[in-house]
């Protein structure tokens, strides 16, 4: 059964691009709660955590990568009026980031809850009602007088804005609604594979990797990946989910994990994806293929490190990402769970050589 409390704390942690210590600090304690020793854990330079998890000290080496970044905003300037500009960190579409609450933490760690404020429409001219909204044009407003009571609440400059969201079953409950699932639940299925790995074994060494600052440039996974140097690495993150109402209904929500043939940061490995496909008809897990014109994962960045590193996209299929109310299926996440589970106990040096070599 699920554990609905890990993803609901994963989704309702705090951590923009180069903010994640929030999240970081949550993984590190999960990591000891499954049994990993603090000297299997370790951190990059950038503020990436990974932890290695050995089954046969000989056999190759397993990366299982998702960031613990969302997208947000950084404070740029508080107005002599007491609101906030921002630069908004991960892609952002301005409609929808009106009316929306956000959550303001100082570098003190103090939260105070805040709105996305725009001209009133009656103030709007007939030619501003035809446009999109310039993100620049929006701002935050946290209920002060002026910039003087800001700053005595200790708002600064470069302080971390993110969604605030509580998490949700929905009238399925199978369908949970909340922020930063891109990618809190990367987080929570590679917790949750090397929770089961640890008690039935596997012939490699598996390494868990909480990364940094994918939403702006994949930054902690080339970092972490030079690292770990894996043989095979695969980035859990979401893909857009394509059936909702004028979308071409291939990729649904409960119909299995995506496995994405091509993003922009990758080509997905071809014996790699040949190898997941073949255990999941086995296991009779369900799965689909998708692709992404615009976007990618961690696996873009640790493909390219070292000498090259057969890489896969494995997706949870998500509605309304990069949004304040993203939904996934519970369904999809148990299934990602279990042929990763799968796919990495047949993960032994034979197989990994000839996925590489052949």
């Amino acid at each position: 059964m699920t554990d609905l409390r890990l993803l609901q704390e994963l989704s309702e942690l705090n951590g923009v691009s180069s903010r994640e210590a929030e999240v970081r600090r949550y993984l590190k304690q999960k990591f000891l709660e499954i049994g990993i020793s603090e000297n299997e854990i370790k951190q990059d330079g950038l503020g990436s955590i990974v932890a290695g998890l050995v089954g046969d000290a000989d056999g190759p080496v397993v990366m299982i990568s998702g960031h613990m970044d969302e997208i947000g905003m950084i404070v740029t300037k508080i107005t002599d009026e007491g609101y906030l500009k921002f630069q908004t960190i991960g892609g952002w579409w301005s409609h929808v980031m009106l009316a929306q609450e956000y959550t303001l933490t100082t570098t003190s760690g103090k939260k105070y809850k805040a709105v996305t404020g725009s001209k009133a429409p009656h103030l709007l001219t007939p030619e501003e009602r035809s446009k999109t909204l310039e993100i620049d044009d929006i701002f935050l407003d946290i209920g002060v007088k002026d910039k003087a009571e800001a700053e005595d609440l200790g708002i600064q400059v470069g302080d971390m804005v993110t969604p605030a969201i509580s998490f949700s079953p929905l009238a399925n409950p199978k369908y949970l609604l909340g922020k930063a699932w891109d990618d809190r639940i990367g987080c929570a299925v590679f917790l949750e594979v090397m929770k089961r790995l640890k008690k039935e074994g596997h012939p490699n060494i598996v390494y868990g990797a909480g990364t940094v600052q994918e939403e702006v440039g994949l930054r902690g996974a080339r970092t972490s990946g030079e690292m770990i140097n894996p043989d095979i690495c695969f980035a859990i993150d979401v893909t857009v989910a394509k059936d909702t109402p004028k979308t071409d209904n291939s990729l649904k929500l409960g119909d299995g994990p995506a496995i994405l043939i091509y993003d922009s940061s990758l080509v997905g490995h071809v014996g790699l994806r040949e190898m997941v496909i073949e255990v999941a008809k086995a296991e009779e897990i369900p799965f689909q293929l998708d692709y992404l014109k615009r976007g990618g994962t961690d696996a873009g960045a640790v493909s390219l490190v070292h000498s090259g590193v057969p890489a896969m996209s494995f997706c949870i299929p998500s509605r309304y990402i990069h949004s304040h109310t993203s939904i996934i299926h519970q369904d999809d996440y148990e299934n990602a769970v279990k042929l990763l589970v799968a796919v990495i106990k047949k993960l032994d040096r034979k197989t990994v050589d000839k996925i590489i070599y052949d």
